[in-house]
This record gives structure tokens, sequence and C-alpha cells, in this order.
């Protein structure tokens, strides 16, 4: 079956706080499902895309419980794998008051490791319609670097559109490393969805319009940066929009809110909307998703977010 999104990266267990505060006076946390590739892997099912998530995990109960949770989202899970020796990933969180996040990783051994470009299936990339990146995978180690070189060739090849987050953590490698390295992938890029800070990082330029004016020479269709609550620039075939930020009903937790955003974005594109109509419901994902404490909990069905756009009346009772 045709895929519309597929996505390759490293899942994990995310252990979320019972109570805000820091880590330290926390007594219990709860298990749920972590990683930005399988973030927005769920995100474009729950909004009806065929989705599709490569990646290896640990032969062990948190592996299971992770290829069971995807399987269950509709996530098409024929490209993960089980490796022996290499432990589930695992992060644990810190939510403070505001909302505000701090992660811990807890992802040295990564299942991932053990893949190779010569793991990727070919057929897979044929099927599909887009392949969403992100910078988290390189950061885990260097080696991963030739494991998307052979997943962009492919892309390529088949001509499937490539999506790239350059999703900087800046507790994985230095700034010095994520901008050496993720300034190779831009040339291949057809989607960018991308943090000014990121970019700042990557370019030396955090205002959205200098960006957009620079990276659109490198011939990148889609270009959209985020702004956190200030909203998000978003740029395609001559058309410049400034899209404000939805108001969040409560912001319990940010922690997912760029994954919503760019799952909102890949939509619209395959649809085929116009620009402005893409840039307001991705954006409406992102302050759903911040309402919702967990990584991808608050990651809305289609009709969540046409009711919260007004599109749809729901009757509650």
């Amino acid at each position: 079956m045709k895929k519309d999104v597929i996505t390759i990266g490293e899942a994990m267990i995310a252990f979320n706080p019972s109570s805000t505060g820091p880590m330290k006076f926390v007594n219990g946390f709860e298990k749920n499902i972590g990683g930005a590739e399988l973030n927005v892997a769920i995100g474009c099912s729950r909004l009806g895309l065929q989705t599709g998530f490569i990646s290896k995990l640990g032969n062990d109960e948190f592996g299971k419980y992770i290829y069971n949770f995807a399987r269950g989202e509709g996530i098409d899970v024929s490209q993960i794998g089980f490796v022996d020796g290499y432990p589930t990933s695992l992060n644990f969180k810190e939510v403070m008051e505001d909302g505000n996040v701090r992660t811990f990783y807890y992802r040295d051994k990564s299942p991932v490791l053990e893949m190779e470009p010569e793991d990727l299936d070919e057929s897979y990339f044929e099927s599909a319609r887009v392949l969403h990146l992100t910078g988290i995978f390189p950061a885990i180690n260097p080696k991963n670097m030739a494991i998307f070189e052979r997943a962009i060739e492919l892309a390529k090849k088949h001509d499937v559109l490539v999506s790239f987050d350059p999703n900087i953590r800046l507790r994985m490698w230095s700034k010095e490393e994520a901008r050496e390295t993720l300034s190779t992938i831009l040339p291949h890029v057809d989607i960018l969805l991308a943090g000014d800070e990121e970019m700042e990082i990557i370019m030396g330029e955090n205002d959205p319009e200098a960006i957009i004016e620079k990276v659109k020479t490198l011939g990148i269709s889609y270009i959209a940066v985020k702004q956190g609550d200030k909203g998000a620039v978003v740029y395609h075939n001559g058309e410049l929009i400034h899209a404000p930020v939805v108001k969040a009903s409560k912001v319990v937790d940010t922690v997912g809110a760029g994954d919503g955003f760019d799952a909102g974005m890949l939509y619209g594109i395959l649809q085929d909307w116009p620009l402005e109509k893409i840039a307001t419901f991705a954006a409406t994902i992102g302050s759903m998703v911040v309402s919702v404490k967990g990584d991808n909990e608050g990651l809305p069905y289609y009709e969540d977010v046409q009711a919260r756009m007004g599109e749809i009346e729901r009757i509650e009772r």
C-alpha cells in the first residue's frame, strides 16, 4: 500500500512526571512513548494519512510496547526491527508549573546504532510520497548520516519529497557539530520545517524572512520558520504568510508542539491546500498539543482540528 509519509528515527520510552517541579523532587513517573520522528508519524496517521516508521528497537519489553503502540496508531511497522544487546532508549521529563520542560536522555547505546544504509528497503521508498527526517537521528551517532544519505538518494530516485526538521538537541551535540552536519542536508530538502533558533545555529540568521531568502535559493519548495509563541512564517512559490500563533486553552506541556505543526504542514501540502490554510491548520495543531501533557497525547484527529477551527460543530452531549 502506498504511504503518504515515512519517517526514519529513534523511538523512546518517555517517562512523564506525575507532578510538576524539579525532577529530583518528583517521586513518580508515567510511561509513555516519545521520539520526534515517531511523533510526526503518529500526528500524520491521526489526521488520516498512511504512514510508516523505519527504526530499530531493543528486543525488550519497552521495545515491544513501542512496536505495539505504533501499530495501534495505524502506522506501518514492517520496517521496524528488534535487536539484542541494545536496550530501548529512555527519556525522563521535568515539567515546571509554567509548562516549560527539560528532558534527560538515556540513549547512549541506542538500538538504531545497529542500523546500516543497506537496511533500507528501496521498494518502501517507491511507495512513499514524503520522507520526513530530523536532525536528532544524526545527533545520536555520526554514522547515521550514511543512512540519511542513502535515504535521500532513494527518495530523489523515486520522486519522494524530502521533509526536514533540524530539531537540534544541544544535550546531544554541540552547536558546531549540528551546524556542520545539518547544513549539508539542506540542499537536498523539499520541505523545511525549522525553528528560528535552529536556523540561527545552522546559518547564523534568526530573522524568518532573511532565513527564507537564503534557503529558497537552495531549491526548497516549502519553508516554515517556527517562532514558538510568536507564530510562524511560511513560504511557497513566491508567497509569504505570517501565521499568528493560535492561542491554546492552557499551556501545560510544550513538548511535541513542533512535531504537531510538522504533521499539519505535511497534511496540508499533500492535500495541495492554499498556503494560508496550511499554515493555520498547522498552527492550530501546535496549540492543541501544548494543552495536553505528554509527547504525542495531544496530537489531534482531523475532526478535532476541524472543530477547533470552527469548521464543524461538535455536539458534546
